[in-house]
């Protein structure tokens, strides 16, 4: 019984490790894309990280990336930035990427 038992806690380390790296990975990954935005919209400085922060907390609004994808868009559309829905989701896409190789470098 005792085998059975090492390999639950061992799929339980697992699960939790991973919801660990993704949680981290995706809170870079919104960190890397207010940073982003911030240039696009003309941000320098300490007001490139504050505009990143926000991005950061406006993930917790909701489950999922709708709430991240919306302040960018709203904020954008105020800042008359032209930047599509596809090229805003791909830079999250391709910002997820680099999230998750930076985390993953650093364990």
């Amino acid at each position: 019984m005792s085998q059975f038992d090492d390999r639950e806690k061992a799929a339980e380390n697992k699960f939790s490790h991973d919801k660990e790296l993704e949680f981290k990975a995706t809170a870079r990954r919104n960190k890397l894309l207010g940073q982003w935005a911030a240039k696009l919209m003309g941000m320098e400085g300490e007001a490139i990280d504050a505009y990143a922060k926000q991005v950061v907390e406006s993930d917790f609004e909701e489950a999922g990336e709708e709430d991240v994808y919306r302040k960018i868009a709203g904020d954008f559309e105020t800042a008359e930035v032209e930047q599509s829905e596809h090229q805003i989701r791909r830079e999250m896409e391709d910002l997820m990427s680099k999230a998750i190789e930076q985390i993953k470098s650093e364990v």
